[in-house]
């Protein structure tokens, strides 16, 4: 039952704060197109690599070593989603997937194991509420990611969502970018510190100079088996250029992107091999070449004033930086509702309005979950929108500061109220052997496993780790995200004696800010010791770190070999964890030999990806 003393927003009043566009990103006919294909290619007339590069075109990721099911990947372009597509989605998760679906690390929403025969019944459905699955994979612009707290920081510059989507939109079914020699991948940042900018082939971070509107643009990031972080194309880019530059971009790696080599076929290698200078260069020429080219009428289809909102609340004159939270819990023992206010809740820049994080284990959440969700969203947010993270949670925007008692009830009626969103705990894990075909461990598995020990043993509340991150990938291909993480990890296999077993390899120091670099390998970890590695990693920050150094700066430091106590580099923390790298053999504890999630031998099997095709 709703709290009679809420001051919840009505619908008519909502309308008078956001009034946005209702694009609808669905094609409607593309849903009988994919049925169509599937079969012809069930019969035979339709190969299976031209089925794949259509399949993937859509939206469709072949499942794990099983080529009658898919993982249909949803678009969510700056990562808003209404209360009525996360219903949907529910419905479509339970009818025709495992009934719950997966948040990624790239704002898109997944929905695992759908039998071939019925994608193009999920993609309809979608089509419902406007979400399509169109271009969420393939050699395409892939789905376009905005800062969650766009619009709420209050270091912004501006509010990047409305460019986010007049980009999205611009170049989504745009022949331009239809079959690049690679995926391409676009981020808006809010401020210098979210946004994952520099890890993108175009990442933008807002900036006014001199009463203009503009970006700092990046150029050339990417992680994988081989990353890179992006190069600043100029001090500033007007917001007039925005467009021209990144189509120019874009042209240039359609010319001269590798179409041979898969494993080299990414922006960031064109980028690294031609060398910064050279292509900076053919860059602002060809953006020259764009603005004097295009057309007027395609020029138009880039609407800023499309999407943009009529009005906001309130702003606060003084500023608070994010994230800084309203209560102060120091043990597991404090009240669940505080422990979760310190851990999920910030204030926004708008005078009495919060942002609530709801914590994902690993990006999964049920169809109930989503259903009781969207209702909460409809009662108490002025927005009626969540934000998708890439640490794999939900952001609820505009939550009034008397309705988060509320709030938080409603979500631990569904399991949902978890704490730690914005701390260590929120371990991120792609989806690993549960689906990828490119995957050797099941780090979708590890990361809830971290979760769940990390909450048990309190470390939400530890101010000292809550600047730090986990994050594992099942392989190198970074889907995970683990060359960013504090403390990242990603899947192998190890042979110790007669006998494989699932490793890791542990990497430090890595950060998403635009100051950030990448992490540093440091050794390999047995799967069923990595939470024990953590924790004594931890351990040792404790007994060394100075009063006011948190575990992040402490990694950093020890990284740069500037470490002040007995670990002083990378090789005295290899030394110190030695002996958590050595298993004991397999006929004393077999236990160890096996990944998460099974019973059986570990077996590193893997099938062809499907990233590209």
């Amino acid at each position: 039952m709703k709290n009679k003393t809420s001051t919840n927003i009505s619908s008519k009043q909502k309308n008078v704060l956001f009034s946005k566009s209702n694009y609808k990103w669905s094609r409607e006919e593309e849903s009988d197109s994919f049925a169509q294909k599937v079969k012809l290619f069930r019969q035979g007339k339709l190969s299976e690599d031209d089925f794949r590069r259509f399949r993937l075109q859509h939206g469709a990721y072949g499942s794990r070593l099983q080529m009658n099911y898919s993982m249909v990947r949803i678009k969510i372009p700056s990562g808003e989603i209404s209360p009525e597509q996360l219903e949907k989605i529910a419905n479509l998760s339970e009818a025709f997937s495992i009934g719950s679906a997966h948040v990624s690390t790239r704002q898109n929403i997944q929905l695992h194991w759908v039998q071939l025969e019925d994608v193009s019944e999920v993609m309809r459905g979608l089509a419902e509420v406007g979400l399509t699955t169109r271009e969420a994979c393939g050699n395409t612009v892939r789905n376009v990611m905005c800062s969650h707290f766009a619009g709420v920081c209050p270091e912004e510059a501006f509010d990047a969502t409305a460019y986010a989507k007049a980009i999205a939109r611009f170049f989504i079914r745009n022949p331009m970018c239809q079959n690049l020699p690679r995926k391409f991948k676009i981020n808006f940042g809010c401020c210098n510190k979210h946004g994952l900018v520099r890890i993108a082939d175009i990442g933008l971070i807002p900036v006014i100079m001199d009463g203009e509107r503009g970006f700092k643009i990046y150029l050339g990031g990417g992680l994988g088996a081989a990353s890179f972080i992006g190069h600043l194309l100029e001090d500033f880019t007007p917001e007039n250029k925005l467009l021209s530059t990144s189509m120019a971009t874009i042209r240039l790696f359609d010319r001269h992107g590798n179409r041979e080599n898969m494993a080299r076929n990414r922006m960031r290698y064109l980028v690294h091999e031609m060398g910064w200078d050279k292509f900076q260069k053919m860059v602002l020429k060809e953006r020259s070449i764009v603005q004097m080219t295009t057309a007027a009428s395609t020029a138009k289809l880039f609407d800023i004033g499309a999407e943009e909102t009529e009005q906001l609340p309130k702003t606060e004159h003084t500023m608070v930086k994010l994230p800084i939270l309203k209560e102060q819990v120091t043990t597991t023992e404090s009240p669940s509702y505080e422990r979760w206010l310190h851990t999920n809740v910030v204030p926004q820049k708008h005078w009495g309005y919060f942002t609530v994080f709801v914590t994902l284990g690993a990006g999964d959440i049920t169809a109930n979950q989503l259903r009781v969700l969207a209702g909460t969203i409809r009662d108490f947010s002025v927005e009626s929108a969540a934000r998708n993270t890439p640490q794999q949670n939900l952001a609820i925007r505009f939550v009034k500061e008397n309705d988060l008692n509320e709030f938080y009830n409603r979500l631990a009626s569904v399991g949902l109220a978890n704490p730690g969103a914005l701390t260590i705990a929120s371990a991120v894990g792609c989806s690993g052997t549960t689906s990828c075909n490119l995957a050797i461990t099941n780090s979708h598995r590890l990361a809830k496993e971290v979760q769940h020990k990390f909450l048990e043993l309190g470390f939400d509340t530890d101010d000292d780790l809550r600047d730090s991150t986990i994050k594992i990938s099942g392989c190198p291909n970074s889907c995970g995200q683990h060359e960013i993480a504090t403390i990242g990890f990603f899947g192998g296999a190890s042979r110790i004696g007669t006998a494989m077993a699932p490793t890791y390899t542990m990497l430090f120091g890595g950060s998403a800010e635009e100051q950030g670099e990448l992490g540093k390998a440091i050794m390999r970890v047995p799967a069923k010791r990595v939470i024990d590695t953590i924790c004594r990693i931890v351990e040792i920050y404790k007994q060394e770190k100075s009063n006011t150094e948190t575990l992040k700066q402490w990694i950093n430091k020890i990284v740069r070999g500037e470490g002040t106590g007995n670990m002083k580099s990378i090789e005295n923390i290899k030394t110190a964890l030695t002996s958590f790298t050595h298993l004991p053999p397999v006929e004393q504890e077999p236990e160890l030999y096996r990944d998460y999630g099974t019973d059986i031998k570990f077996n590193a099997k893997t099938a062809r990806g499907e990233c590209a095709a």
